[in-house]
């Protein structure tokens, strides 16, 4: 088509336009309106550009732009004479202006001049309905910037609001087929009332949103865009109450739903205007918390299908109940098999049971709960109360129970159901009681109403209608005080909507469906019904009124062993204590070998005098015998536990153990540990062997005491760090449950007490670690003494026994009772008895043998008699031996010089003879030297320098003469 118009364009211009003198046929092309356009049919820019004549019956047609009609023709056609159509009416581009002034309420507006839409000089002439006054200017004029000049006039009488609604006449849920005449009955009789909104006409505009956000979107904007203004607005079901009250506060309007319970309505974040009389699915949850609060409960379970309504519905009887001081133990879930949930319960011992689910999974559910015996006298469940009476008999082909088995798993448990009609027969703020109530909406629904959809709801619309007038009559009164009016409303006016918000949440009064008032989150509280199914039937035992928190409770309510179950199993806790004849046996041993330590002490200190004491370190000694009690005395504290001390000395008693037991082993083992390293320091190495040997009969006792002391000092250091970092406290290890014979609902829990402190493994590891390496280096060098034979230290022997008791003992010990810590009695046996053993031990070996020696040879009463007898003739007798030594040094020097003589001689004749030199050997033993005894040996070595021989003072003494050639050893007797 347009290919042909193009062709015929085309040859038509070329006798037109091929000869400029050519006769002129068409019209000439005109100009544009202003703010507008041409549009050319049939040919392109390119082409409009060629053209300056259009032929005849050619049409064009005007455009405008932007928010402007056309005023005057919008299509002109080109004539024979050469001229366009209705060229005497101009064509102009014009501003609108808003159709909200084409119509009046109670009223009537006469527009002049006005085509599709008010353009720039279209005038109103208003005028009000007999009755009614008309407040504002009466005409109007729309302006060139496309605003009308006066604000769109009132008539005033018995103003009318208007309130947008939808009711889901069809759809998922039909309620609003009773609920519409629900609320126009309230619409009635709100309206008749001269102390409710005297001044003002309620009015409904409602729509069929077919329980679809789809179909409820179209409406809502169709609501909003067009006039009258709707002060609020009243959605019905969950899913359109959601679209509506989001969008709404985008326009200041509030939102009073009547059939919405989802608890995510509950949002105030999400949903800041929104409110409505039909409670919320968690109004369950505060009479389930009074419930559990009424039966002394403080541990419940969960479980429930996953859906939205529910998980809210069970974060917030998780609030709730935390705020009662119920913890909720143990919550399952599931998607639509309950088989591994309800086994769940049973293992984790589950007593108080919430289940939250739709009447097909409760049948799944309650099938698996008589398979796991999770029924009867030990448990309650609470499920909700909108399922049918007999929904545990209904054939199921998802279940694999008969009916008596179901009819058994669910006997006793308890319901909860909301309460929409006023159970009390008084009469509310409409007048009427809630029979009443019925019987009038019954009339008006006709025959069948029972069929009717929304019944159950339908007083839950009629007193959303009374709480809308009683906020409304409240705003205007609050308006009134500011020289404001409810007709003053609009969708930029914030501040008339925050005071029907106020109003609404301050709305308290009594309805048919109880009575009404708002929470936090703009959900009704309202009252429920409370039953429990007794023999199969369900029986009401109480209401429970949220708002005034009253429980009214019949007292009828009856439980399988005669009385409310317990909400878990009592669990009994039973410490485990070491054995009383256990701890009195050792504590015995341990209280001898005290005595015995203290015995041995006493023995040593009396008799530290005697030369054969004083040849095996008695300070040492006593460090032992003094280790060795402090160790003994560990174990007392070490048997102490909960029975015989307070919790807050435990601390005290485990810092006792530490220390008494530390610096015991530190001065007993560190003791003889210093001795056997000063054996093996002195005689153990083979290069320097006789000449340490000739040294170490001088023993230097400080430094003994020096290494016990620097043992004994870190010891203190690495305790008391430990002590002020991470000192010792009690700690309680719990062992598994025990189920007593006779009564299933206690288990015993046994506990057992323990010195711990929280890097416990790090300071062992610390300690066992250094411990362990000085008890392997006292096992070796123990050994390597073991054949080493000194008078200076002469019970080194019997010290290198002790270690390798002490060591086997200690190193065998400190495992096992790490195994064993969870068997107090083994562990406190085997820690004590390995210290008592190891005391007793290093004592006998130690002491005993030194005092069979004293008691059997005298030695101590011989030494005290020549004492006695000798009294003051030691020192001339010293004196003596020192005078005599000094006269055989003389001696032996002046046969020193006559040797040296003698070698240089010798030296002399084979230089002489220029041959090699030869050892010369001067057999020294041909020589006497006389001594004190009248006895010299003497032995010559040739090869080596010769010196000046030096004697030693004492008795067994060994002097030593090096010669030029020879080593002359003197052994003086």
């Amino acid at each position: 088509m347009c290919c042909s118009i193009t062709l015929l364009f085309a040859l038509w211009l070329t006798p037109v336009f091929g000869s400029s003198e050519s006769n002129t046929t068409g019209c000439r092309i005109i100009h544009p309106p202003r703010d507008g356009g041409i549009r050319y049919r049939g040919l392109t820019l390119s082409q409009v550009k060629a053209v300056e004549v259009l032929p005849v019956d050619y049409e064009i047609e005007f455009v405008c732009r932007g928010e402007r009609e056309i005023s005057g023709p919008k299509v002109r056609k080109c004539q024979r004479n050469g001229t366009w159509t209705d060229m005497d009416k101009p064509s102009r581009c014009l501003h609108t202006c808003s159709r909200m002034h084409l119509k009046l309420e109670n009223g009537r507006a006469d527009v002049r001049g006005m085509g599709r839409v008010p353009l720039e000089g279209t005038s109103v002439q208003f005028a009000c309905d007999p009755g009614f006054l008309l407040v504002g200017s009466s005409h109007s004029l729309c302006t060139k910037t496309g605003k009308w000049d006066h604000p769109k006039p009132i008539c005033q009488g018995k103003r009318a609001l208007h309130v947008g609604a939808l009711f889901p006449m069809s759809g998922g849920w039909p309620g609003g087929q009773a609920c519409q005449p629900a609320a126009q009955m309230a619409l009635e009789d709100v309206n008749n009332r001269r102390d409710i909104l005297p001044e003002y006409e309620l009015r409904l505009i409602h729509h069929d949103s077919q329980c679809d956000p789809g179909q409820a979107t179209r409406y809502l904007y169709e609501l909003l865009y067009n006039d009258p203004i709707k002060i609020m607005l009243m959605p019905g079901c969950s899913s359109v109450s959601t679209l509506v009250a989001e969008a709404a506060r985008m326009w200041h309007l509030i939102v009073l739903s009547y059939g919405s319970s989802s608890p995510a309505l509950s949002n105030r974040q999400r949903f800041p205007t929104f409110f409505r009389t039909h409670p919320s699915a968690t109004l369950h949850n505060p009479t389930r918390a009074q419930l559990f609060k009424k039966w002394g409960w403080t541990k419940i379970a969960t479980i429930q299908q996953t859906t939205e309504v529910f998980t809210s519905t069970l974060d917030d009887l998780e609030e709730r109940v935390k705020e009662a001081g119920i913890e909720i133990t143990f919550r399952q879930s599931f998607f639509s098999d309950p088989v591994i949930p309800v086994k769940n319960l049973k293992r984790q011992d589950a007593r108080i049971i919430v289940g939250l689910f739709y009447e097909t999974e409760a049948r799944k559910v309650f099938c698996e709960v008589y398979k796991e015996r999770l029924f009867g006298k030990k448990y309650v469940w609470f499920l909700i109360g909108w399922y049918a009476d007999n929904w545990f008999k209904i054939p199921d082909p998802a279940i694999n129970c008969t009916v008596e088995e179901m009819t058994q798993a669910v006997e006793g448990h308890v319901t909860t159901e909301i309460v929409m009609l006023n159970p009390e027969n008084t009469r509310g703020i409409s007048n009427m009681t809630s029979q009443e109530f019925m019987e009038k909406l019954e009339k008006r629904l006709g025959e069948n109403p029972e069929m009717t959809g929304g019944l159950q709801e339908a007083p839950l619309a009629y007193d959303a209608i009374w709480s809308l007038a009683l906020a409304l009559n409240k705003t205007a009164y609050e308006l009134s005080k500011k020289g404001k009016r409810l007709e003053d409303f609009n969708y930029n006016n914030k501040m008339i909507s925050e005071e029907i918000y106020r109003a609404m949440n301050s709305s308290s009064f009594d309805g048919v469906s109880g009575h009404v008032v708002f929470d936090a989150s703009g959900s009704r509280m309202a009252w429920t019904l409370i039953e429990q199914l007794q023999g199969g039937v369900y029986k009401k035992i109480g209401y429970y009124d949220s708002t005034k928190d009253n429980l009214s409770w019949y007292n009828n309510d009856k439980w399988i062993g005669g009385s409310p179950p317990a909400d878990h199993t009592k669990v009994i806790i039973t410490f485990r204590y070491v054995s009383q004849k256990l701890f009195i046996s050792i504590s015995v041993l341990a209280g001898l070998g005290i005595l015995l330590g203290f015995v041995c002490l006493s023995f040593n200190i009396y008799n530290s005098h005697v030369r054969y004491i004083q040849n095996s370190q008695p300070h040492l000694n006593d460090m032992t015998a003094a280790g060795c009690i402090l160790s003994l005395a560990a174990v007392f504290p070490l048997g102490l536990d909960g029975r015989h001390i307070e919790t807050w000395h435990f601390p005290l008693v485990c810092q006792a153990r530490l220390w008494l037991l530390g610096l015991g082993f530190s001065l007993a083992y560190g003791s003889m540990f210093t001795k056997i390293w000063w054996i093996h320091t002195a005689f153990t190495k083979k290069d320097d062997k006789k000449e340490r040997r000739k040294q170490s009969q001088t023993v230097e006792p400080w430094k003994l005491y020096t290494t016990v002391s620097l043992l004994l000092g870190l010891d203190v250091i690495t305790l008391g760090i430990w002590q002020i970092v991470d000192p010792l406290q009690r700690s309680v290890e719990e062992f598994t449950k025990e189920e007593p014979r006779g009564d299933l609902d206690i288990l015993i829990l046994p506990q057992l007490e323990h010195c711990s402190s929280l890097k416990m493994n790090t300071w062992l590891g610390i300690v066992y670690g250094s411990k362990g390496l000085l008890l392997l280096l006292g096992i070796f060098l123990a050994y390597e003494t073991k054949s080493v034979s000194t008078e200076k230290i002469n019970d080194h022997r019997a010290v290198g026994m002790a270690i390798y008791n002490v060591a086997v003992l200690c190193l065998i010990t400190a495992p096992v009772t790490m195994i064993l810590s969870s068997q107090q009695d083994a562990s406190f046996a085997f820690s004590s008895l390995a210290i008592v053993f190891s005391a007793y031990i290093t004592l006998v070996v130690l002491f005993v043998p030194k005092m069979r020696r004293l008691i059997t040879r005298g030695e101590w009463q011989s030494e005290q008699q020549d004492t006695l007898k000798t009294g003051s003739s030691t020192n001339n007798n010293e004196e003596e031996k020192s005078r005599l030594l000094e006269r055989e040094n003389q001696e032996l020097g002046r046969i020193i010089a006559e040797k040296e003589e003698r070698v240089m001689e010798l030296r002399q004749q084979l230089r002489s003879r220029r041959r090699p030199s030869v050892p010369a050997r001067d057999n020294c033993s041909d020589n006497h030297f006389p001594n004190s005894s009248g006895a010299v040996s003497s032995l010559y070595q040739p090869g080596l320098p010769l010196a000046r021989c030096l004697v030693a003072e004492g008795g067994d003494k060994l002097g030593r003469n090096s010669c030029d050639g020879s080593r002359v050893h003197l052994l003086y007797k």
